[in-house]
């Protein structure tokens, strides 16, 4: 024992190292072939002639000699010394891993190490796997075509700093020369280790053709079903060969490739070798090196042989068997991946009804993984290099889907049910795998003291495992037991070994079944790792990418799609820590795979969702009361016995679409059904994804992309055309968004989806004038609409504001507008527009016409100081009626003032009117929020302090609340300002205003449409909204001031009835009783005037006598 020279240990300590060596070489050869990642030194146009003249003169270089070619590096010799350390260095890491190799090699020679599969498995397959690795590290290092301008590069610049040559170069240079043609090198080291390599690799003969078999003989011997034998389901999987069961078929395939292609002898002397090698070139067509480097098996061996005397038989089996690989591979394989497809599916079922079993038939899981990962791995590098034949569709699968979703959810089911896993195993090993170990022991003939010392610290720790540790959630460790096993391996497998294994095949069937039930105690996930690692997809982006596109558009793959973000959250296990630059860029690849499959499978969910959505809404517009008006005239004809007109085309009555004599037909609704059955289906397989240090959350993708599209639908719905400034009615919209959000409640059915969060937060964001991606939103649209159509009109009195109707009705002109103003702005609709817009949304709405309101403001204003000083005399003569009529005809733009005034006063009504909707539907959804909000409203008394009443007011107006100042308003006046304009002065032009506004008022007269409608309650010239607009305006900028408003009303008052009594002696104005209805309208919108004002100024009599004139003309019928 003491002469075993720790052979196990550098084993495993060389096959970790040797990884590492290659997957550092792998990655120096990316980064030096890709321009974008190339190293700045080599891509920089001045090192360019010192890069050809290293390259051409290597390794023999002329550092110290007056080069031409080496000034650049000269100038820069730190910089690129600095470039290429790490290169050389990993360079230097081959030479050492390679002399390790070499003496390993050469001791296990000497040692005549017996090898079988079978029985010393893991000493076995370390064996193998260091051939393999290192043979893949000169392969790959002899395919970076960079590596003499690196090497000799950080040589010259060492050479002019230091002045000589770095001590490691002769011997780096010397390797690099040497395995120009690595073959023919490789094939002449491993000469003297043909005896062991050939026996390593005849012991996979026991393993390889019963692994290599056709479908036919998979599915008669049931392969990997539970359900084959019901009576035998509870009884343990095991078998003599427990680790060769999971073993990779592409790792034994590269153990026999490249092992016979090393150790070429055999293959002529060993009958058994040729026929081994010759099964395992039939199999495929490439085998890997390293992720996705391959090499052609069959172009290599060829070329190999060729050179070699006497091999010209080898050279035509390799072609018989690439012409049988070719013509046959590609069915084989797809006729697998069918069958396991299948098989998984089956075990799948079985495991997740019954997650017991996974204790007893742990085995299974691990094989159905193993076979299915090397099935995955065979497509990849077959898929990429794809021979010409009559058949291509071999090496196509679009239900690849399938196959990595049973994987990805086996994988689930060990992780999820461990604990299940690992108490069954802790038994196992306590109560039957101590105990026959111990019979093993005692009835072996021979065992050495040692041995027999480490055999029984075997049993001892196994006696001593029971249930109550993993209860109480112990954390196992057997690392130090199979470690010990694989040196115990190692001592008996030497030469003239005191105890030699292969005398004794019962221990090692026994410890290789106790090394298995070990790790399914503690090393579970390093087992999913070693069977279902299919991290290779990294490396082989478009190719994924493309698989996951063939998958989406067949129809019974939509359930299995998320099985391609889930498996990039094993993209880390490609990685290793010699090669931490590449890290960052793996996980980035990782992440935008997982990403971009989750956008695909989230747009498409989203697509099929919202077609569902829109066929359920052309539905829900069926039954609008404006599609039965065909309907109603009908019945209206055949009650008064006329003849209907006649029809083109006889319309279905709506849900016609139900009823249906055959159920096999199908309708698109159905199809669509299933679509969104099937895709929802694949969210299933996991709530987040764990890619790297990010969590993804599959079902967030699907909010996101349900979000933006139903704010676009919506938005879409508004059928708003800014060019003929047509738009949809807000009640249809209203249906229309209450039909998506009925059918929307339904995806919680099938995905686990807060839709109520997904309607707030889309229905909120189209309250905002943008929404979350920076579109415009229907808040928008609707107040771009009535601000620049409809109030557009109604200021140009195209429109009427009807008091009465509580709308806006067109007038009878020659130009009729292209739409009905009462279809847009009836309570009705109002209240449909407060739903949409909710008190966001119109407090948006009013700011805009605030702002409209403000421009006329300032117009205002203008006016009132071209006639101030007119006004100031006005305002102090108002009873001296010679003296105003001189006054007043000095005034100008007084029709200009009104006018303006008027459009203030449209605008105000139509506020007011959305203003009172909006609390009605507040009222509706929230009446406990309501209530104390009026109670607030209803405390604020006139003594209350200006700015908490305003707070009070401000709060009340976003509720919808009517205030006796309107704190809008308020706040687009103060925010005006006037240059150089003291307070006193703004206080000035407000009550000027208020003068101009009175002794203006008898001008209406004049207009022939200011004649009063008893059918729309107003003029039809909208002069009735002069009454809010007055009031309105002369609170808010009296407010502003903080001034008295009842005062001044009462001033205004006092004036306007002046200036009508004066009115009644002229002749001229035919509508002065109209305009008398207009001072009564202003004290009744007024808060701070009352009719006892009024009565005092104004004459009672000439209301009454106005009413009676304006009304004269309305038929009373009675009964």
């Amino acid at each position: 024992m003491e002469n075993h020279q720790k052979l196990a240990e550098k084993l495993t300590i060389l096959n970790g190292r040797g990884n590492g060596v290659l997957i550092r070489m792998n990655y120096i050869k990316k980064i030096c072939a890709d321009v974008k990642l190339r190293p700045a030194i080599l891509t920089d146009k001045t090192m360019e002639p010192a890069i050809k003249y290293i390259t051409k003169k290597f390794p023999n270089i002329d550092f110290r000699g007056t080069v031409q070619s080496l000034t650049s590096i000269k100038r820069q010799k730190s910089e690129v010394m600095e470039a290429t350390t790490s290169y050389y260095d990993s360079f230097l890491d081959v030479i050492e891993f390679r002399d390790h190799v070499y003496e390993l090699l050469n001791t296990i020679h000497a040692s005549q190490c017996f090898f079988n599969i079978a029985i010393n498995f893991d000493f076995t397959k370390s064996y193998l796997d260091l051939i393999i690795t290192y043979t893949s590290v000169i392969v790959t290092l002899a395919r970076i075509d960079e590596k003499k301008a690196l090497v000799g590069m950080f040589n010259c610049a060492h050479e002019m700093t230091k002045g000589s040559s770095d001590p490691s170069y002769l011997r780096l240079s010397q390797m690099f020369v040497e395995y120009e043609h690595p073959w023919k090198k490789l094939t002449e080291e491993f000469g003297p280790h043909t005896k062991s390599v050939t026996a390593a690799l005849l012991s996979v003969r026991i393993i390889y053709p019963r692994r290599n078999l056709p479908v036919a003989q998979w599915r008669s011997a049931q392969l990997l079903s539970l359900l084959n034998a019901s009576t035998a389901m509870l009884d343990p999987a095991c078998c003599d060969t427990m680790a060769c069961e999971y073993l990779s078929l592409e790792v034994m395939e590269r153990w026999i490739v490249i092992g016979f292609l090393l150790c070429h002898s055999s293959l002529n002397s060993n009958p058994s070798s040729q026929e081994l090698w010759k099964m395992a070139l039939r199999s495929s067509l490439y085998v890997t090196i390293i992720r996705d480097e391959l090499f052609s098996i069959h172009k290599v061996s060829e070329d190999l042989f060729d050179s070699i005397k006497g091999y010209g038989k080898r050279v035509a089996d390799i072609k018989e068997c690439r012409d049988y690989a070719i013509a046959n591979s590609g069915a084989l394989h797809r006729e697998r991946r069918h069958f396991l497809r299948g098989a998984l599916k089956e075990l799948v079922t079985v495991l997740e009804d019954e997650p017991g079993l996974l204790g007893p038939k742990a085995l299974f899981v691990f094989m159905a993984l193993s076979f299915s990962r090397d099935e995955v791995q065979w497509l990849i590098r077959h898929s990429e290099n794809m021979p010409k034949i009559k058949t291509p569709e071999d090496y196509i699968d679009n239900q690849m889907a399938e196959l990595l979703f049973h994987m990805e959810k086996l994988k689930e089911l060990i992780r999820k049910y461990h604990y299940v896993v690992q108490r069954y195993h802790i038994q196992y090993l306590a109560q039957f795998d101590a105990l026959v170990l111990n019979d093993t022991i005692q009835n072996m003939h021979v065992c050495p003291e040692e041995e027999s010392v480490l055999l029984s610290s075997f049993v001892s720790t196994l006696s001593v495992l029971s249930v109550k540790q993993v209860e109480s959630k112990e954390e196992f460790d057997f690392r130090a037991l199979r470690l010990d096993w694989l040196r115990l391996q190692a001592y008996t497998s030497v030469n003239k070994a005191p105890l030699p294994i292969k005398d004794y095949p019962d221990l090692a069937k026994v410890m290789n079944m106790i090394q298995f039930h070990t790790k399914m105690v503690d090393a579970t996930e390093e087992l999913l790792r070693e069977t279902a690692d299919v991290s290779i997809l990294c490396f082989y982006p478009r190719l994924f990418e493309k698989m996951f596109c063939q998958s989406i558009d067949e129809m019974t793959m939509k359930r299995y799609l998320m099985a391609f973000p889930s498996v990039c959250s094993s993209f880390h296990w490609c990685g290793h820590p010699l090669c931490p630059e590449e890290e960052e860029a793996v996980a980035k690849r990782s992440l935008r795979l997982c990403v971009t499959f989750l956008e695909q499978i989230a747009k498409q969910t989203s697509t099929i969702m919202l077609e569902i959505c829109a066929e359920q809404r052309n539905l829900n517009d069926q039954l609008l009361p404006k599609q039965f008006s065909e309907a109603i005239s009908a019945a209206r004809h055949r009650k008064q016995k006329k003849a209907a007109p006649k029809k083109e085309v006889q319309k279905e009555n709506p849900g016609a679409e139900s009823l249906r004599k055959d159920r096999t037909i199908t309708t698109n609704m159905d199809k669509m059904h299933l679509m969104l059955t099937e895709i929802c289906s694949s969210y299933s397989l996991c709530s987040n994804i764990l890619v790297y240090e990010h969590i993804v959350v599959p079902t967030e993708f699907l909010s996101s992309h349900l979000e933006a599209r139903l704010s676009e639908i919506i938005v879409r719905m508004a059928n708003y055309n800014q060019s003929t400034q047509e738009i949809a009615r807000p009640s249809e919209l209203v249906a229309g968004v209450r039909s998506y959000g009925a059918s929307l409640q339904s995806l919680p059915n099938y995905v686990n989806v807060d839709v109520v969060r997904l309607l707030k937060s889309v229905l909120l964001q189209q309250t905002q004038p943008l929404d979350s991606r920076g579109a415009p939103t229907i808040t928008n649209l609707y107040t771009t609409w009535y601000l620049e159509s409809l109030l557009r009109l109604a200021s140009n009195s195209l429109v009427v504001h009807s008091p009465a109707m509580q709308c806006f009705v067109n007038q009878i002109s020659e130009n009729d507008p292209a739409f009905q103003a009462e279809e847009f702005s009836d309570i009705s609709e109002l209240r449909a527009l407060a739903e949409l817009l909710g008190p966001y949304g119109l407090k948006f709405l009013s700011e805009n016409l605030m702002w409209h309101i403000t421009s006329q403001i300032s117009e205002l204003k203008k006016l009132v100081m071209e006639n101030m000083d007119v006004l100031v005399q006005m305002r102090n003569n108002f009873e001296e009626v010679e003296e105003m009529a001189n006054l007043k005809k000095r005034l100008t733009g007084g029709d200009s003032l009104l006018k303006r005034m008027t459009i203030i006063g449209v605008i105000l009504s139509f506020r007011s009117m959305a203003q009172d909707c909006l609390k009605e539907v507040l009222e509706k959804h929230c009446p406990f929020l309501m209530g104390p909000i009026e109670c607030l409203k209803d405390c604020v008394s006139p003594d209350t302090d200006i700015k908490v009443t305003l707070s009070v007011f401000e709060m009340a107006s976003a509720a919808g609340m009517s205030c006796d100042v309107d704190p809008v308003l308020v706040s687009a006046i103060r925010s005006m300002h006037t240059d150089n304009m003291s307070i006193e002065e703004e206080y000035k032009l407000s009550c000027l205003l208020l003068v101009f506004i009175a002794v203006s008022l008898p001008s209406l007269a004049l207009d022939p449409n200011s004649c009063y409608s008893q059918e729309h309650g107003g003029h039809n010239n909208n002069i009735h909204c002069l009454a809010l607009a007055i009031n309105q305006v002369a609170s808010a900028m009296l407010t502003v001031q903080n001034k008295n408003i009842e005062q001044h009303l009462k001033e205004f008052l006092l004036l306007a009835s002046s200036a009508l009594l004066q009115m009644g002696q002229n002749v001229e104005s035919k509508n002065r009783e109209s305009i008398y209805l207009l001072l009564h309208m202003i004290v009744e919108e007024s808060a701070f005037l009352s009719q006892d004002m009024l009565e005092r100024c104004f004459p009672y009599v000439l209301l009454r006598n106005a009413y009676r004139e304006v009304y004269k003309s309305i038929i009373i019928t009675l009964g």
